[in-house]
């Protein structure tokens, strides 16, 4: 006689009508809102749309200004390379002492262990890092340094720093803790065990993380020159308060290239790690 299958347990009411819950929400965000679907079919829309991009062509092509253009580019693309950088120095650091055990089996009983009131402490200070967007960061900055790319560097490094700490300690913590707990019952320091136990086998996810953060700092540092930390988005600022739309045209273009190469090198690189 083959024995019955067990039953799965039939959902609560409360499990059934959540989905129905969802939808009411997302529809009472929708409606208060206000949003006018209407008016993206407008003729009247349309047409001021398309003369208002016809303003844009053609791309402004001269010499002189694409040095500017390019001196622009390689301004936005350094500081999203060195932002990236100095957030992911922060990050590791600050990722190994906040994350939770059982990645850190080996020195969770030392006294260089933060108490859970530290752990605390340290991961609201990441939440108040991420929680400012790198706008706000580089105009708070703009009166510390100065206009320039480095209140938009310190600014991506600052937001990246506390988003880079999160998702790191959430790999640490996520690692098989036995390679670690092998090294340190034969011996090994708190430093070792980490780095030779733990580190090698998160080193895969750690880089990937940093490299897409650096997708996202490219993104973010061609607009930060909005509030004047240079690069391109302090260019496009420019181009659009005079209305030189040609201008604002090639500025976008270049923003484009910028962001598709960068993403492109971004993924063959994770892709090589991965394997």
């Amino acid at each position: 006689m083959s024995e019955s299958l067990p039953r799965r347990p039939r959902p609560s009411i409360a499990q059934r009508c959540l989905p129905f819950g969802v939808l009411g929400f997302v529809a009472a965000c929708v409606l208060s809102l206000e949003l006018s679907f209407a008016a993206l079919f407008d003729p009247g829309a349309g047409l001021q749309l398309a003369a208002f991009l016809g303003g844009f062509l053609p791309p402004t092509h001269d010499l002189p200004f694409l040095r500017t253009l390019g001196h622009a580019t390689l301004e936005t693309f350094a500081m999203s390379l060195v932002g990236t950088a100095l957030a992911a120095a922060v990050a590791l650091p600050l990722a190994a002492l906040l994350a939770r055990p059982p990645h850190r089996i080996a020195a969770r009983r030392t006294r260089a262990v933060p108490t859970d009131l530290l752990r605390a402490a340290g991961r609201l200070g990441l939440i108040a890092l991420r929680s400012v967007p790198e706008l706000v960061w580089a105009a708070l900055l703009l009166v510390a340094v100065g206009v320039g790319p480095a209140s938009g560097t310190l600014a991506l490094s600052l937001h990246s720093s506390g988003v880079l700490a999160r998702l790191q300690a959430e790999a640490l913590e996520n690692l098989d803790p036995a390679p670690a707990e092998a090294l340190r019952l034969n011996g090994a320091s708190a430093l070792g065990t980490f780095l030779h136990g733990t580190l090698p086998l998160a080193a895969p996810r750690l880089l990937s993380w940093t490299l897409y953060r650096w997708e996202s700092n490219v993104r973010a540092a061609a607009l930060l020159g909005l509030v004047g930390a240079g690069g391109l988005g302090q260019s496009l600022h420019v181009s659009f308060s005079l209305f030189r739309l040609h201008d604002a045209a090639a500025i976008a273009l270049a923003m484009l290239a910028l962001i598709a190469g960068v993403d492109a090198l971004s993924f063959r690189l994770r892709r090589s790690l991965m394997r």
